[in-house]
């Protein structure tokens, strides 16, 4: 169902069994797919695709234009994937020159009062809690989990599985499959219990383990960490997974015990 009380563009394309609550306002070039329910005093931005059976709680804005000085008024968009969750008072920036795009992933949660910059990347399965604000440019893999009130520094990298504690500032890449927590952030071991809930079996999870020994808790720089992980232990999805975001880390990875 439609309210009449909704300012909705004529060219807005919308799904079959879309609810649109009294008072939002959805601007044109906008695809809403089927199922989506949207409250009350959202407001949508040109340039958004919001997938199906997707939920936006009252107070959202989705696609305004970034809070980049750079931004010059170029075409860009905001892609939601399916099933995902928006909670109240969200705002979600569309892209820049940089990527032109800002992508959340299919089955995410996004908690009340968070901001999601300009030409950020958040992958599926994502929780991201109330109150967190990512800048510009941030990569949030698959299935990680952002505690509440974090704040993520532009042009960082989270890595899948991972979790984030509450209150966190988020300076440095935090690798995949690990916690991170304290002040400055710091590998707090591997999300066992995560990882557990998700079918990984007690082998996969010993096994990242040992790799994050090698990083964390050897005493050894990331480089020859590196080279002994490649030696020393079985190549495995997980164990590449690692190597990689390591490898190409742009901004450095977050502290290890030793480090």
């Amino acid at each position: 169902m439609i309210s009449k009380l909704a300012h909705i563009d004529k060219n807005v394309v919308i799904g079959e069994d879309v609810t649109i609550d009294p008072f939002t306002c959805i601007h044109e070039n906008v695809e809403i797919g089927e199922g989506t329910w949207i409250g009350s005093n959202v407001t949508i931005y040109p340039g958004a695709k919001i997938g199906k059976n997707c939920k936006i709680f009252p107070g959202a804005v989705i696609c305004a234009i970034p809070q980049d000085l750079k931004f010059q008024g170029e075409d860009s968009t905001v892609e939601i994937g399916d099933n995902t969750t928006i909670r109240e008072c969200v705002t979600i920036s569309r892209g820049t020159l940089d990527k032109r795009t800002t992508k959340v992933g299919a089955n995410c949660l996004i908690m009340a009062y968070v901001h999601i910059a300009h030409d950020c990347f958040v992958g599926d399965n994502v929780i991201i809690a109330n109150s967190v604000q990512v800048a510009g440019h941030v990569t949030i893999d698959d299935w990680a989990i952002v505690g509440g009130s974090s704040a993520i520094h532009q042009f960082v990298k989270i890595g899948m599985h991972s979790m984030i504690s509450g209150g966190s500032l988020v300076r440095k890449d935090v690798p995949p499959f690990t916690k991170a927590a304290r002040e400055p952030l710091s590998y707090a071991g591997v999300n066992s219990l995560g990882l557990r809930r998700r079918g990984f079996s007690s082998e996969a999870i010993s096994h990242i383990q040992e790799v994050y020994r090698y990083l964390f808790l050897n005493s050894l720089n990331n480089s020859r960490a590196l080279e002994e992980i490649e030696i020393n232990l079985p190549a495995t999805k997980e164990r590449d997974e690692i190597v990689n975001f390591i490898r190409t880390s742009e901004r450095g990875v977050m502290k290890g015990y030793f480090n």
